[in-house]
This record gives structure tokens, sequence and C-alpha cells, in this order.
């Protein structure tokens, strides 16, 4: 009878383990983000000195390529299928087009030096490759791949024209300096993108090469690489932005990476975090050293007026420079609602959005999120009611001949779009989400920041009917709708 008794319970707990198991398996594991932040941070081998690998001599950026790909043979073609060498995505269906099409630097339109197609004398000293002059590029020429604009240390290293690298570097020196890309790198793009420091970003800017803690607690504080939070593989860099992807769900950085989402000791400020965006708290200015464009007047452009790089410039017109700028707040499911695609049409007397965020008071995936909002006056076709692209740089560019009239044509014919002849100039506006130049927890925004009678939320524009800490202080959004509808 014991030994029955004693088999029925190795049995059970057989049964029970086998049960057990894959339950344990799938269940919401720990991570390592709930314990400490810094375990979400890669580790970074120490990179191989090239300084005795590399020999030259090395004439062209394309020889340093095949000098690379003797030893990497993996990794042209691994940057090749990412968007820093596409400059576009895959195709996407889009509500109000008939047929599929990409969206990207390529071939869309954006409101600061407009596009990039017909201008790619100045706009692809940005690209991840060398000799792009006109389409079609060889986007298979695996030669082509610039290596050293992520890895070369940019104090040797400098893209100019069509992306080729300029006559005076040393591409030896610069070959042999190769180590993991650091924010110098990354920034020679991203922190200057649009023709200057702070131009584009509000979040990104040259401050951030030497950053101190009270700017940016991960770069100043911790002295993060963009690469700790925008983690590679295969040079697959991860993140993605709005203005130029409709869909960035995929692939996207979040601060959950590394943080927990209910990190906070005071329980009445994690109830906010279905509703608000870590970034939301945390960066409650941009632009907090360096100014950041705010607003760019192209129609003033081409006249003989007094020059400053804050104010006016001839090739480009007027500009509004502005510091610790407050940002606009906005629903957002990390996704655009709408992107302006060559040929849209607009209605000139209002404000054309480029790109618009994703999500309202009334989608569960949206959080209020701070963006940068860049305001625009850009050339359009007065028949058409079309935006124009007009060619900036190079051979016939408006930067030469200071021509509207030739300089939309000559854009035009490179973009594919139809142009009348007839043009006018028309306010358009950019998003820009603000997810850098996270400030230390001691200046997060409190509660009167944006609640009261001063607050800096917009509640209506939110859909909120008022202030939420005044009628309740629900932070839920489903439990506000309900007690709005109810009249509560």
């Amino acid at each position: 009878m014991k030994r029955r008794q004693w088999l029925w319970i190795v049995g059970l707990i057989g049964i029970l383990l086998i049960i057990a198991i894959p339950v344990l398996l799938f269940l919401p594991q720990s991570t390592a983000a709930s314990k400490d932040p810094k375990a979400g941070i890669p580790q970074h081998p120490t990179h191989t000195d090239h300084k005795n690998i590399i020999s030259g001599p090395l004439a062209t950026g394309q020889e340093v390529t095949e000098a690379c790909l003797q030893c990497h043979p993996e990794s042209a073609d691994q940057v090749m299928h990412t968007t820093h060498w596409t400059w576009q995505s895959d195709p996407v269906k889009l509500p109000w087009r008939d047929e599929p099409v990409t969206i990207g630097k390529l071939n869309q339109i954006n409101n600061f030096c407009i596009g990039a197609k017909g201008n790619e004398k100045t706009c692809t000293s940005c690209h991840t490759g060398y000799g792009w002059e006109d389409l079609p590029y060889d986007f298979t020429a695996q030669q082509n791949v610039d290596c050293l604009v992520c890895h070369a240390d940019p104090g040797l290293y400098a893209k100019g024209n069509y992306g080729n690298p300029v006559k005076e570097v040393d591409l030896v020196a610069a070959a042999q300096s190769v180590r993991s890309p650091t924010r110098d790198n990354c920034g020679k793009c991203h922190f200057d993108g649009g023709g200057g420091n702070g131009v584009k970003h509000g979040d990104l800017d040259e401050s951030l090469l030497f950053p101190k803690e009270s700017q940016d607690v991960h770069m100043g504080g911790q002295d993060f690489q963009c690469t700790d939070c925008h983690k590679t593989v295969d040079h697959d860099i991860r993140g993605k932005m709005i203005s130029v992807s409709v869909d960035a769900t995929k692939n996207q950085v979040a601060c959950t990476d590394c943080h927990a989402p209910d990190l906070h000791e005071d329980e009445r400020i994690n109830a906010h975090t279905d509703s608000v965006a870590c970034q939301t708290c945390h960066i409650p200015a941009m632009a907090t050293k360096d100014p950041t464009k705010t607003y760019w007047d192209w129609s003033t452009a081409g006249q003989d007026l007094p020059e400053d790089h804050y104010t006016y410039l001839k090739i480009k017109g007027n500009f509004v420079y502005d510091d610790n700028v407050q940002p606009t707040y906005r629903w957002y499911n990390d996704t655009d609602a709408y992107r302006y695609i060559l040929g849209d049409t607009i209605v000139p007397t209002e404000t054309t959005n480029i790109n618009l965020p994703g999500g309202s008071i009334d989608d569960p995936t949206a959080r209020i999120f701070p963006f940068k909002v860049h305001v625009a006056k850009q050339p359009y076709d007065t028949v058409n009611n079309t935006l124009l692209v007009p060619m900036t740089s190079g051979e016939g560019g408006f930067w030469t001949t200071f021509d509207w009239p030739s300089a939309l044509k000559l854009g035009a014919e490179a973009n594919g779009i139809d142009f009348s002849g007839n043009y006018s100039f028309t306010e358009t506006a950019m998003y820009w989400p603000t997810t850098h130049m996270v400030q230390p927890a001691s200046n997060a925004l409190q509660c009167e920041d944006c609640h009261g009678d001063n607050g800096r939320m917009d509640w209506t524009a939110l859909g909120y009917p008022g202030d939420p800490m005044e009628w309740g202080g629900r932070f839920d959004k489903q439990n506000i709708q309900s007690t709005a509808a109810n009249g509560n």
C-alpha cells in the first residue's frame, strides 16, 4: 500500500511538472530592466586596432571598402539592406493613394531643404555611400558602401559632394583609425541634418558631443554612445523616425528597453504611464544649449539682404531659431496619421502637415508625447495645388541662379512631378518626436507644470473636456472618456 501511494505521488509530481514547465516558460519573466537599467546596455568589445592591418596606397573610398571587405565580407551587403543605404521604405498602402508607395529621403519631401532628388550634390553627403550623382544610382555596388562614415575618426575623415570623401582626406589614416561608432560619427548627419547644427531636431545637436549630465543624463551622465540605445545587429541600426517612415512601430527604441514601466515610487506617477510618455515628463525643454530652427521662409530667398546664420541667408531665406523650447504635445502611437507624398494636392490657404503623428485619446496604444514642430513657407504649384521640390545645388540650381522658375522646373523634372510654371509659397508644418536631452529626475515636470491655470497642456486639443485634475483626477483614458460621456 505504501509503495502504491509512493508511486501515485511520484506520478502526480511528474504530471504537474509536465503541465507546469511550459506554463512557467511562457509566463512574463522579470527583466533586467526591472532591477538594473544598466543591464540593458549592450557590451562593447574592445575594437581591433587597424594601424597595422590597413596599408596604402588607397586612392578612393571604393578602394577602402574593398580592403575592408577582405576581412568583413558580409558587411557591405548588410548595410545595403538598411534604410541608411536605400533611403526609402518597402512599398506601403496608404488610404488616400490607389497604389502602394515607398517613403523615405530618396523620394519624398520635407520643409527644410525640401527634397533630395535633384539635389544629390549636397544631400548625399549624408548617404552611407560614394558617388551618388544622379539616378539611376547603382544600389547593388558593394564597393560604393562607405565604411568610413560610421567607423573612422571624424577628425580624419569627411564626406563632400555626392558622398565622396573630400579631397584633403588621407584615406589610409582614416581607414587605420576605424573603431566602433561614436556620437561624433552619428552626429555628423543627425546633429547637422537639414543644413546645420540643430536645424532639424530640437533634441539633437552638437552640444551632445560633450554634454553635461544636466543636459542629458545618458550621454552626459553615463557617456552613452548612440548605439547603446540604438542597438545594432548586422549593421541594422534600431530606431525609426516618423519624418521618413509612416510606420515606426517596427524596430523602434523605447525607454522600457532598459527601464521598468512602473519604476516610480509614487503610484500616482505610475498611473500616468499608460497615457503619458516618459519623454513628456523627463524632457521638459529641448535645445537647452544650442538653438534649434523653428521657422524657415523660403519666399525671401535670393534677395540681397544682410546675412546672418540665424536670421537670413540669401540661398535659403529667413529663419527663426529658439532655445529652451517647450515641446508641443500630441497623442502618438509611433505611426504617422498622414505623410505628404509628392503629387498630393493641398489647400494652400491652410497649413499643410508634411507629416502628422498618429494616435488620439481613443487609441489605447497612444500616449501624450513631446514634439518639435517646424513651420516653413515653401514653394507650391498654384495651378496644380501641389508642393514643389526646387533644384537648389548642382548645375542650374537656385543657389547658383537665384531663379525660382528654372529651379522649380528642374526639380520637377528630377522628381517626375508636373509643374505648370506658376508658383507661390504656402505654409507647412513638420513634427519631430523629442526623445533625447533627457534631464535628471529632479528636473522632471511636476503636477503644476501640466495641471492648473498655468499648465502647459492644451487639454481640449488633446481631446479632454478639461483639466483631468478638476473632475476626479483620473488618468486612465477610458475612465476619463466614460466620465465625460456621463456628464460627470
